[in-house]
């Protein structure tokens, strides 16, 4: 078994934007996946991942092999969401896949969530969404609520699964 050397998780910046609207541009045209149906420009993705006033975090996870971003997750506040809670995103380049970017992400965006306060992060996802909602699983997220037949942009009705990760959890197992 060949060992993958660490992948490198930095705060996200603006050069960062051209790669990372490639990133998700590519998950949404696959479709299934995410919510969201319209690709984005480079504008509104900055808007998002670098000035929103509920951003807590944005990182990006970077390819070893090219200093390239393999993918990026942001943690924000969200109005439905109680006062300690962030709400999470986390999208990964689709094309050549890169194993562990979603833990590397996830370690760096839990310790600013612990650091923050935050009491839980919230995680929504399509319910058709088997990647996503794996993913989740396996970094410690629970169901907690689901929001039936969430029509997408041509009607059809998809449940969206929300899933909540104790951020209280992490200091009680300690550093990981």
């Amino acid at each position: 078994m060949t060992a993958h050397p660490p992948i490198p998780v930095r705060a996200t910046e603006a050069a960062d934007i051209a790669a990372l609207a490639a990133i998700i541009n590519a998950i949404i045209a696959i479709g299934g996946t995410t919510a969201y149906e319209d690709p984005f420009t480079e504008d509104r993705l900055a808007a998002l991942l670098l000035d929103d006033p509920r951003l807590i975090c944005c990182h990006t996870a970077v390819d070893p092999a090219d200093g390239m971003p393999a993918g990026y997750q942001v943690l924000k506040r969200h109005p439905d969401l109680p006062p300690h809670w962030g709400d999470i995103a986390t999208f990964a380049r689709v094309e050549p896949k890169l194993p562990g970017v979603g833990r590397a992400l996830f370690a760096a965006t839990a310790d600013v969530a612990r650091k923050a306060g935050l009491v839980a992060i919230n995680a929504t996802i399509r319910a058709d969404n088997e990647s996503g909602l794996g993913y989740y699983g396996r970094m410690g997220f629970e169901n907690h609520a689901v929001t039936r037949a969430v029509p997408l942009k041509d009607g059809t009705p998809v449940d969206r699964v929300s899933k909540r990760f104790r951020v209280d959890a992490l200091a009680a197992k300690g550093p990981q």
